[in-house]
């Protein structure tokens, strides 16, 4: 017969758990938590590392590129903070200095001006006299808006060198020419008017010459508006600032993909690496036509570029940006209706050309783009930060 069980076999009860153990159920959530740490901590490093790598260099990561810049520096200060939890205990050592590299490889592909956070930094008042430019991508020129309320705008900027992209209509999917030089003329009867396709140039000051930029060279009296709207995508303007000439860029490179196109058509992916030859084809010939010019210039447009992106890395080597002479921290330019993460419109100088202010405008709900605002002199330089 089976031997009956004593009181000693029926009171025992497991050992008791250490205090501070951990339970079955939390012990697993914790490892599953670190489990999720790392990986994201080592797909967020590889795509930094691919981004330097690969950005401006190879088409489909302009796809890539379509993240905000600030996740550079916001990724990473998220995941440092996580290990600061008990679950990163076990890999804490490994994790920290991963993520401390991360940051500072991506920090300056966040598009923040760091300059703003040193007191008194950036450069001094504007001489009197100051040149002020205005550059603006105006989102169909004034066929979204009320049109006195466009021109309203454009005056109350009051700059001598307009700088404006986008002087066209949308039609059925495509762009289409409008014309509104008259009205234009009649509204800024001292300026000088300059257009190539979708650009447009306004100048108080005297129009020197304009000669033609990469694409464009190729253009002849009898090219219509669809081939300048193609080949015209940098507008050369040399004007004479009290007796130095000044050779002002206005730039619009077109946008690396076609938003009407779904995602999953090969279309798509043909307009994305279509898109990136074009981008190289502008940026190149502006790149060559610049450095060759012995004037100041001044190189400003909508780019549709961000900081993180390497399309501008030759740019930005041979030119210097206008940020320093900013005071925001984060240079946003587009979405001008949200929180405008992304800094697609960019200016450059060379030579002897002084920026002493680097505003970004609020377009008052015309555009989706942020418009650009310096107070320039020829004949300096002034001081980086």
């Amino acid at each position: 017969m089976p031997r009956p069980l004593g009181p000693a076999v029926l009171s025992a009860r497991p050992p008791a758990r250490p205090a501070g153990a951990l339970q079955p159920g939390p012990r697993r959530r914790r490892r599953t938590g670190l489990r999720v740490l790392v990986a994201v901590s080592a797909a967020w490093a590889l795509f930094t590392v691919l981004g330097q790598l690969l950005s401006g260099r190879w088409w489909p990561w302009l796809l890539a590129d379509l993240a905000p810049p600030p996740l550079f520096v916001a990724v990473p200060l998220l995941l440092l903070v996580l290990c600061l939890l008990p679950l990163a205990r076990g890999a804490r050592s490994r994790l920290v200095p991963l993520l401390v590299v991360v940051l500072l490889a991506g920090a300056p592909r966040a598009g923040l001006h760091w300059g703003a956070l040193v007191p008194g930094g950036g450069p001094g008042p504007a001489p009197p006299g100051a040149l002020k430019v205005f550059s603006w991508n105006t989102l169909y020129w004034d066929t979204t808006d009320d049109r006195r309320d466009f021109h309203r705008f454009l005056a109350s900027r009051d700059a001598d060198v307009y700088l404006l992209q986008e002087y066209l209509a949308w039609r059925d999917g495509r762009p289409a020419p409008v014309d509104r030089l008259a009205r234009l003329r009649a509204e800024f009867p001292e300026y000088r008017v300059v257009v190539l396709g979708e650009l447009v140039t306004l100048s108080r000051r005297p129009v020197v010459a304009v000669p033609p930029v990469g694409p464009a060279r190729g253009l002849t009296p009898r090219s219509g508006w669809g081939e300048r709207f193609e080949r015209g995508k940098v507008l050369r303007t040399d004007i004479d600032v009290d007796g130095t000439v000044v050779s002002f860029y206005n730039v619009h490179i077109p946008v690396q993909l076609d938003v009407h196109r779904s995602v999953l058509s090969r279309g798509f992916y043909r307009v994305v690496r279509d898109r990136d030859a074009q981008r190289r084809e502008h940026v190149e010939a502006l790149l060559e036509d610049a450095r060759a010019n012995r004037n100041p210039v001044l190189i400003s447009g909508d780019f549709n570029t961000t900081p993180a992106m390497g399309d501008l890395r030759g740019l930005r080597s041979a030119f210097r940006d206008a940020l320093p002479a900013s005071a925001g921290l984060l240079p946003g330019t587009w979405d001008a209706g949200g929180p405008a993460l992304w800094r697609l419109d960019w200016t450059f100088t060379g030579g002897e050309l002084a920026v002493h202010r680097y505003a970004f405008v609020p377009p008052e709900g015309l555009s989706d783009h942020r418009g650009q605002e310096l107070l320039v002199t020829p004949g300096g330089r002034a001081p980086t930060g």
